[in-house]
This record gives structure tokens, C-alpha cells and sequence, in this order.
């Protein structure tokens, strides 16, 4: 139960009281700041409390915005702030020093509104919410709450509530087909207590129903498919339309919202290589290839943002020129569509699933993705080529994080005397090393490259990633290590090679999303000994390599199959320990759609 502190003079026919108690608060009354304070320290520290303004008049999901979600400390709106547990400290001591400055008297010139100077005075970060056309204001005197009234009574609070749980930014598909009724199911579904999480196990469940369609390999299973994954996508919508419509964000939350669409997509992809070798034609290899795709122009997303995130004098004529296209309707669209997102993509692949075959569908969505890495990846060099940003030291951490080095190539960077040239370069000389081993036909090639591999990447990693084009470091590593498991899985030519390829690469990959959205909650990277227990990119890939050249075709396979198993098991294990813990990030993809 959250409790809220209203203090000054009640004011006849106001809502305030009946608002808050809507949104679950106990309301209680203080005359004065001395009673303010000694109210708040009768509310238990594991709870959230609010200090509001008898004269508050403003719509309640002004409240709302300003006094529950719980993503936030510390929050405000004019004439309230609210403290979780975290901030209640802080909170604590700006009452204090308010109730001292007023000699406990009285409550004079809003003590909420005092308050929350004080806690910008300490330095703390109090949340302010955009409320657009909300209302939410202190009236000095009748006339001025007369007028603030007819403000509220002007704008329709529900619609716009309803209008802000849609994402600000999102793909035209999911723009114009989804939610302009996905929102409607949403308030439906939080009006009957069903919550985000539960919504997106259901997403979860249809889409995997959907993989299942496909694997029969049948004509009516492939239609079925197609159906369920675009209802699938409808519920991806809706889950986070709930959690924005009744701001219940969470811990699981993020790692459900944050791991689950990558599941659903891939295990949708292993279920069309599963439904094409019914009818005979084995796809996997493509079918790996979209996935390895899809996750490295994801990692080019999060390396570029990370390396930009507090970056100073980060501009450039060319983010110039991108800033003015996004201000003209029409090329809006269309450049939202050409990079292929979630919304485009899943209505794309359900569409070529219900019509054609696996394999003409997997030849569009590698085509599709292609084109579309190409045109953001051209973009962002041509961003940082023509831009002067430095980057910071946290920057610099989170690309060495996404990097994911293991203990071979940290051994590199310990005992090497200097660096030999740019990161990039390196990164790039290595991988090129590799890439011509795996195709030179002689065995233990191979392996010799993956070990130049392994040195180039504790050379790449000597020094902070600082550079205009260090960013691209980590995605270079990812496509280096997919896709030396998915050729040399190739190269085995033997049934079942190819999808504990998939596999292993599957669990790799959940490892590094997983990555990604830790550092995007400021919670670090994945523990130390996790990264040493799985090897690191540069371990894996040097593994894979000697498994490849030591055993027979079958015994490789079997190899492939034991190694995904154990990388999945440990990195689960570690996610799900960290992501239902207390100290996890309530993180919620609200950028640029996936």
C-alpha cells in the first residue's frame, strides 16, 4: 500500500482525496510541516510515499504519470512528488530541512513544489513526466482554479491515456494495422487485472504454436503458421501498450519484454527449417543464416547507440540531414520501412509463409535484412566519419562489454607490449584470417586462424574503444563467431550438423541480447565468470574450430549439440538469477522498433 501525505487547507469540492485513493494510495492529512514530517516517518521504508497539495487540481493520470510508475526514485508534477524506498532518504531529508526553514508553522507556497527544489538542490534526479495536455497545477486563488478546472474538463483524460500507451516511434505496419485497435485490447486487458508479463507469455505461446504450424511442413500448417504469428505480434503490441496505459513496469517485465521477441522470431525460423525438411528441401543453413542476420544488425544498433549514448560535440552534416528527412511525413515512412523492423518484418514473413515456400521465404528475409543492414551500417559510418564526438570512458566500457572477450584474448591484452594499429583494423585483420582458413580446405587451418583470431581480438581490445568507428568492433565479432559455426557446420555435411549449429548459436546469442539490456539498465555487463565459463567469443570460436578438425562428421555434430546445451543451461541460469532479482533494471524498449 502507497501512502500519500496531503498537506494545507482542504479545499471544497475537490477530487484530489477520491484521485489518489483511485491509484492506491492511503491518503492521510498534515496541518503543518512538522506533522508532514512526522507522517512520513510513519510510513514504512519499503513503501512508496507522495507528498501532494490540498489545491492540486489537474486530470488523474497526471497523477498517475507523476506518482506511480516505478521506473523512477524519485518523481514530480506541479503541487506532487513521490519517493520509492530508494529515494525515500533523500525525501526524508528535503522535508526535514523544508519543515526547518518554515520554523513547523505552517505550509506555506506548496511544500510539495518546495520539496522537490530541495531534492534539485542535493543533486538528485526527480522524474518529471511530459504531460502534454494534461492539467496538473497549484492555484493561488479561485479565479485561477476556475480556470484550471475548465482546462480539465477540456481535455479527455482516458483518450489521452489511451493515445500515450502506443510508442511515440514505432514501424508503419504496426502504426496503421496494429495499433490503432491493439490498444483497445489493451485497456481491456488491464480493466480485468491481466498484466504485461502475462500477455507476453501468451505472445510467447502463440508464437511458438506458430512454429509448431510450421514444422508440419503442410499447406494448411504453413497458412495456420502465418496467422498465429501475425496474432503473436498483435499481442507483442498489447503487452506493452498495458504496461504504458497502467504503468506497470517490472523487473521480469524487462527480461520477458527484452528476450522474448528474439525467441519468437528464431524458434519460428527453426520451425519453417523443421516443416521444409518434411517435404525434403533442408533450409537450415538459411534458416541460421537469418538468424546470424538479424542478431548482428541488432548488435549494430546497440553499439552504435552505446558508443553516442554521452558522447560530446556529437554532430555531423549527415545526422543534420537525417534529422531534416524525419521532419518531412512521407520519407518518415519510408525510411522506417526500408530497415525492415519487427512490425514489417513479422507481417512480411507471415504473408511469404502462408503463400510460398520456407525457402522462398528465408531468400526474401535474407534479401529484406541484407538491404536493410546495409542502409542503416552505411548511415551510421557515414555519421561518425563526418562527426568530431568524444566519447566517454562508460562508452568505451560498454563496446569493451559487448565485445564479449574471454580469457584468451584478455591473457592477450595483459602480456602484449602495445598495440599493433586501430582496434577496428585489427578486429578486421583477424576476422580476415579466419575467414580465409575456413574456406582453404586443408583441416587444421582452421584452427591456426581462429587462434590469429583470438590474438587480434585481446590486440583490438588494448585500449578503450574510443574511436569513430570502434563501434563496429563488437558486430564484427558476433559475425565472426556465428558464422564460423554455421560453415564448419556446413562443411560437416551430415544430418543434424546444421541445426545444433542453430542451436549453439541460438544460446550465444540470447547471451549477448542479454548483454545488451543490462548495460541499457546501467546494471554492467554479464559476471566475469560467466564470460570465463563459456569462453568468450574468441574461446568458442577456437573451440568450434578444433571439435571440427579432431572429430569425425558425427562426432562433431554430437560435439555442436553437447556445447549448446551446456552454453544455454549457464547463461539461463545466470539470466533468470539476475533478472527476477531485486536489483534488476525495470528496462523497456521504447526506441527505434527491432
Amino acid at each position: 500500500m502507497s501512502t500519500a501525505i496531503l498537506t494545507g487547507q482542504p479545499v471544497p469540492g475537490s477530487s484530489i482525496e477520491t484521485d489518489l485513493r483511485s491509484l492506491g494510495f492511503d491518503v492521510r492529512t498534515a496541518t503543518d510541516a512538522t506533522e508532514a514530517e512526522t507522517l512520513l516517518a510513519a510510513v514504512p521504508g519499503d513503501q512508496r510515499v507522495a507528498v501532494v497539495d490540498a489545491r492540486f487540481v489537474g486530470h488523474p493520470h497526471a497523477l498517475r504519470l507523476g506518482l506511480t510508475d516505478p521506473r523512477f526514485p524519485l518523481a514530480a508534477v506541479p503541487g506532487a512528488v513521490t519517493a520509492q524506498p530508494t529515494g525515500r532518504q533523500a525525501l526524508t531529508r528535503a522535508v526535514a530541512r523544508e519543515n526547518s526553514a518554515s520554523t513547523g508553522t505552517t505550509l506555506l507556497d506548496n511544500l510539495a513544489d518546495r520539496i522537490v527544489t530541495a531534492l534539485d538542490a542535493d543533486g538528485c534526479d526527480v522524474h518529471r513526466p511530459e504531460l502534454g495536455s494534461l492539467v496538473a497545477t497549484v492555484p493561488a486563488d479561485p479565479q485561477a482554479r476556475n480556470e484550471a478546472r475548465q482546462a480539465v474538463a477540456a481535455v479527455d483524460d482516458e483518450a489521452v491515456r489511451l493515445k500515450s500507451a502506443v510508442k511515440s516511434r514505432d514501424g508503419f505496419f504496426t502504426t496503421h494495422f496494429i495499433s490503432p485497435y491493439s490498444r483497445y485490447i489493451a485497456r481491456w486487458c488491464a480493466r480485468r487485472g491481466l498484466t504485461p508479463n502475462q500477455v507476453t507469455t501468451a505472445s510467447l505461446l502463440t508464437a511458438l504454436i506458430a512454429a509448431g504450424s510450421a514444422a508440419t511442413g503442410t499447406r494448411g500448417g504453413y497458412v495456420v503458421a502465418g496467422v498465429l504469428l501475425l496474432f503473436s505480434f498483435v499481442l507483442d503490441c498489447v503487452d506493452g501498450q498495458i504496461a504504458r496505459y497502467a504503468l506497470q513496469y517490472s523487473t521480469l517485465g524487462a527480461w520477458l519484454d527484452a528476450t522474448f521477441d528474439r525467441a519468437k522470431e528464431y524458434a519460428y525460423y527453426a520451425g519453417l527449417a523443421l516443416g521444409a525438411a518434411r517435404g525434403g528441401d533442408d533450409v537450415w543453413a538459411l534458416a541460421l543464416g537469418a538468424m546470424i542476420l538479424q542478431t548482428c544488425r541488432h548488435v549494430v544498433d546497440f553499439s552504435f547507440n552505446e558508443a553516442n549514448h554521452d558522447a560530446t560535440a556529437n554532430t555531423s552534416p549527415t545526422a543534420a540531414l537525417s534529422d531534416k528527412l524525419d521532419s518531412v511525413g512521407w520519407t518518415v515512412w519510408v525510411r522506417r520501412m526500408i530497415v525492415l523492423p519487427i512490425g514489417e518484418r513479422w507481417a512480411m514473413i507471415a504473408v511469404l509463409t502462408a503463400a510460398t515456400t520456407p525457402r522462398i521465404t528465408f531468400y526474401v528475409l535474407l534479401v529484406g535484412c541484407a538491404f536493410a543492414a546495409t542502409y542503416t551500417t552505411a548511415g551510421r559510418v557515414l555519421r561518425s566519419l563526418t562527426r568530431k564526438a568524444k566519447r566517454t570512458d562508460r562508452a568505451a566500457q560498454a563496446l569493451a562489454d559487448l565485445a564479449d572477450n574471454g580469457p584468451l584474448a584478455s591473457l592477450v591484452a595483459r602480456v602484449s607490449p602495445g598495440r599493433f594499429g586501430a582496434p577496428l583494423l585489427i578486429a578486421l585483420a583477424g576476422t580476415a584470417v579466419l575467414a580465409v582458413s575456413l574456406f582453404s580446405g586443408v583441416t587444421w587451418a582452421p584452427v591456426a586462424g581462429a587462434f590469429v583470431y583470438a590474438v587480434a581480438a585481446g590486440q583490438a581490445l588494448y585500449r578503450p574503444l574510443k574511436g569513430s568507428l570502434d563501434w563496429l568492433v563488437p558486430p564484427l565479432f558476433r559475425a565472426a563467431e556465428y558464422c564460423t559455426v554455421l560453415i564448419l557446420a556446413a562443411q560437416a555435411e551430415v544430418n543434424g550438423a546444421l541445426p545444433a549449429a542453430f542451436g549453439l548459436v541460438a544460446a550465444v546469442a540470447y547471451h549477448h541480447y542479454d548483454t545488451v539490456y543490462r548495460i541499457r539498465g546501467n546494471a554492467g555487463a554479464s559476471p566475469a565468470w560467466l564470460v570465463r565459463a563459456i569462453g568468450g567469443h574468441e574461446g568458442r570460436t577456437l573451440l568450434v574450430t578444433v571439435l571440427a578438425a579432431a572429430l569425425t562428421a558425427s562426432q562433431f555434430t554430437v560435439a555442436l549439440t553437447a556445447l549448446a546445451v551446456a552454453v544455454a543451461l549457464l547463461v539461463l541460469f545466470e539470466s533468470i538469477r539476475f533478472w527476477v532479482s531485486a536489483g534488476a533494471p525495470a528496462v523497456h524498449d521504447e526506441g527505434e522498433p527491432a
